[in-house]
Parts: structure tokens; C-alpha cells; sequence
């Protein structure tokens, strides 16, 4: 039974306030490390029309010798979860206090924003062409409104707000604020909510304020094949399967039911943007593509595989609300079937555009990219970085998407700054391509895949 907690003195060490604070105790929902307790934080589903109230999970990792500012992680998406990922953060900074909070809306919050209806949709449309996303739209949203449901409270502002205010409901005084790509913009605006509650900033794979994902996606994807040196052969793939699409066998992640996949080469490279944020399939591209070009459709199994996981990984309710109402403008055409999926969802829903915003920090900020990341490149990444007052931006070679999962580097320069954000030193060489922080059997296991 979920209890009230009046005091954070169960859950969190450090300074605490006076007055009582909305926390609800709870079982943790997945295997978690020894000193970890987990809880709900009680907010509005819209602070600009109180009433409705909605639960946002966390969790929180007690270190054995605190010796800084604890450290709240989120994860990317929008709508990916970040409570399963406690053990592994607690692992990169033992000495501080770890806290994983969740997107209001993904799959450790009350309600969860899933939306089975659009991922049947976009299953359907890689048997046949045609499939009606909008109707499977339709019918989400049609469910989360009978369920009380509103889909207006589920911004990027509201989010950063429910993370500001668990810092206080926690009651530490400072914290370190630590995202990854989609929820580097959550930070951000946190930061710029919160400057005295924030003591210093990890943006890996940074997604600028300012930068359309849409209007950005195809040429994010071109760039990445161009700098692997494959995009002649890329070009031969997609028109060969665009003329002469492959029929693929593979499994429904929804009732694990065998399908025929038919792929076409704009469903390939879309597939193929998703993938590429992974460092192995960067490391795999040139001979997979290159191979593909030449006809050998057998090597799409283990890609048509992973696609149907990775639209399970996300609660597209929350996904679609996010981007509807903040990444509203999508450009007129483009091959990746993600974004036309995503805009006939947006026409459907019909949701109010946010009011644009341009936060920022004066806090100190290390900003990482990977090379080769085809949704958040450093192209845009390092810019916006040089913007910040105090930001300082590392790339590293050979990388994806998410550096601290994929580049043991990248892990070691997080850690290092946050040991000593102002007087922080490179400790390790980014031109040189690393090992992987963890291996399948830890990292890969606890995070599901990033849509970016």
C-alpha cells in the first residue's frame, strides 16, 4: 500500500526542509542496488490549471561516503524510461547520492502515456503500405481522454518543472543535473528555472532549443553516411529496395506473433538512423551497406528485428504529446517514415504549439557529441554549446548516440567533471575510439533503446 511520506528522511540524505513535501513511497519497479528506495513525486498534470494530479517515479541511491553534490539523471526519448539505469549511474559516481527520475507519462509514472494503438499502426505499415496511422491515433487518444487524461500537460517545460521541484521535495540544496538527448532540453530549462539549485550541467548528445529535429532528420542521416564514407552505395541501396521493396520475416513485439516485413529503402534508412546511434552497427555500416547494395537482403533480418523492440521501448503517448505541442513544424517531405508517422499523429491530435523559449544556465556545462551521431551531431551540438556561458564541448571519435553509454571515455570525462566542474581536465583522449563503458550483459541489458 502507498504511503504519504511527509519527510524525505527515508529516502535521501542531506539537508531537508521544514514543510511536508508531496513524496509517495513505493516498491521500485525493477532490480535495483542496495541502498536504493524508490517513490512518486505528486505534481499537476498542468501547473497553469490546478487540479488533476498526476505521479512522476524516481529513484534514489544512497552512497556509502557522499562526498558532493548528488547527481539526478534522465533519460532521453521523449517517453524513455531512466529508473533501470540507478545501478550503472551509482557505479560512475560512487561518491555521490544518484537520483533517476522519470518523464511524467513514461512507463515508471502514473499515468503512463503508452500508445499501443500507433505502434500497431506503424507495424502495419511495414506489411503493407498505406496502414491508417491516423486512426490508431484516433484511438489513443480517444483512450487516455476517457481515462481523464489531458495530453496539454505533457510538455518539455512541465517536465523540467517536475524535476526542479523534486529537488526540492527531496530537499537537497544543490544538485547536478545530467541528460541525454531528448532531456538535454529538459536540463537545460531546469537549469535556467533553478539556478540556485543547480551546481553544474551534463548535456551528452545535446538537443538545442533551437534546432528543428524534423527539419534536421534527413539531413542528420546524410551527413552521418557521408562522413562513413558510404554514401554512394547508400544511394544504390534505397533506390534498389525503393523500386523493389524486400519481404522480411520478423516478429510483432505486440503479440510476438511472425510477420513479413515489407521494407523499402526509405524504411531502411530510417531503420538504419535508428541503428546508427549504436556504435557496433557504426562499426558494422560500411560492410552492411555496402553489401546490401549489392542485393544481399538476407542481412535484413537482424535489422527488421530490432525495430519492432525499439517502438516498444518508448510510451508514444508521452512521445507524441512532447513533440506535437514542441516540435510542431515539420518540414514538406522527407524518406524517414518516423517523421511522416509523427506528423500525421500531430494533424490527428491536434494539439497546441508551445510558446518557444530560449533558456539557458550560467552554470558550469560539459556538453559531449559522438562523431558519428546521426540525431543530435555535433554540427549543431557544438554551436549551441558555445553558446552557453560556461560550456565546455568534447567530441568523441567513433561514437553514436549517448557517449556515456557507448564510449568508456566519454564515461571516464562525465565523472571527472562532476569531481570538479571548475577546475575540470580532459582525463582521457576522445580521438581515440574506446571500449564500451559496460557490456551487453549490464548496459545493454538495463537501457532500453533511445528513439535519440
Amino acid at each position: 500500500m502507498i504511503t504519504r511520506v511527509v519527510l524525505a528522511l527515508t529516502l535521501v540524505s542531506g539537508p531537508l526542509t521544514a514543510a511536508p513535501v508531496p513524496l509517495e513511497a513505493r516498491a521500485c519497479p525493477v532490480a535495483m542496488p542496495e541502498g536504493t528506495r524508490c517513490g512518486f513525486l505528486v505534481v499537476p498534470e498542468r501547473r497553469d490549471a490546478p487540479g488533476t494530479t498526476i505521479r512522476v517515479g524516481y529513484a534514489v541511491h544512497r552512497s556509502d561516503a557522499p562526498s558532493g553534490d548528488p547527481v539526478v539523471y534522465m533519460s532521453g526519448g521523449p517517453g524513455s524510461a531512466s529508473i533501470q539505469l540507478t545501478g550503472y549511474l551509482a557505479a560512475l559516481f560512487p561518491d555521490r547520492d544518484v537520483v533517476t527520475v522519470e518523464q511524467r507519462g513514461s512507463r515508471f509514472s502514473k499515468p503512463t502515456l503508452g500508445c499501443p494503438e500507433t505502434v500497431a499502426a506503424m507495424l502495419d505499415r511495414l506489411r503493407a503500405p498505406g496502414a491508417d496511422v491516423a486512426r490508431g491515433a484516433r484511438d489513443c487518444r480517444r483512450r487516455h481522454q476517457e481515462a481523464g487524461v489531458d495530453l496539454r500537460g505533457y510538455t518539455t517545460k512541465e517536465i523540467a518543472a517536475d524535476v526542479v521541484d523534486l529537488r526540492k521535495a527531496l530537499g537537497f540544496e544543490k544538485w547536478n543535473l545530467f541528460g541525454v538527448s531528448y532531456s538535454t532540453r529538459v536540463m537545460v530549462d531546469a537549469a535556467a528555472a533553478d539556478p540556485g539549485g543547480t551546481a553544474a550541467v551534463v548535456l551528452d548528445s545535446f538537443l538545442p532549443q533551437d534546432v528543428s529535429w524534423y527539419g534536421d532528420a534527413d539531413r542528420n542521416l546524410d551527413d552521418t553516411v557521408a562522413a562513413l564514407g558510404i554514401d554512394e552505395d547508400f544511394e544504390v541501396m534505397t533506390g534498389r529496395l525503393n523500386d523493389d521493396p524486400a519481404l522480411v520475416p520478423t516478429t510483432d513485439p505486440l503479440t510476438g506473433r511472425a510477420f513479413t516485413a515489407r521494407l523499402t529503402g526509405d524504411d531502411v534508412a530510417t531503420v538504419l538512423a535508428e541503428g546508427l546511434h549504436d556504435t557496433s552497427v557504426i562499426a558494422a555500416a560500411p560492410a552492411l551497406v555496402g553489401a546490401l547494395a549489392q542485393g544481399h537482403d538476407e542481412l535484413l533480418r537482424p535489422l527488421a528485428d530490432q525495430t519492432g523492440p525499439g517502438l516498444a521501448s518508448h510510451e508514444f503517448g508521452l512521445y507524441h504529446a512532447v513533440q506535437c505541442q514542441d516540435e510542431a513544424t515539420f518540414p514538406d517531405r522527407s524518406r524517414l517514415f518516423t517523421v511522416n508517422v509523427d506528423r500525421a499523429v500531430c494533424a490527428e491530435w491536434r494539439l497546441p504549439a508551445s510558446k518557444p523559449t530560449k533558456a539557458s544556465t550560467k552554470a558550469p556545462v560539459l556538453v559531449l557529441a559522438g562523431q558519428y551521431d546521426p540525431t543530435t551531431p555535433p554540427r549543431t551540438a557544438r554551436p549551441a554549446a558555445e553558446r552557453l556561458p560556461h560550456a565546455r564541448f568534447v567530441e568523441f571519435a567513433g561514437v553514436g548516440h549517448a557517449v556515456f553509454l557507448s564510449d568508456r571515455c566519454g564515461a571516464r570525462t562525465i565523472a571527472a567533471f562532476m569531481a570538479d566542474p571548475e577546475g575540470w581536465k580532459q582525463p582521457c583522449d576522445p580521438s581515440v575510439r574506446g571500449l564500451p563503458p559496460c557490456g551487453p550483459a549490464t548496459c545493454t541489458s538495463q537501457a532500453p533503446p533511445t528513439r535519440r
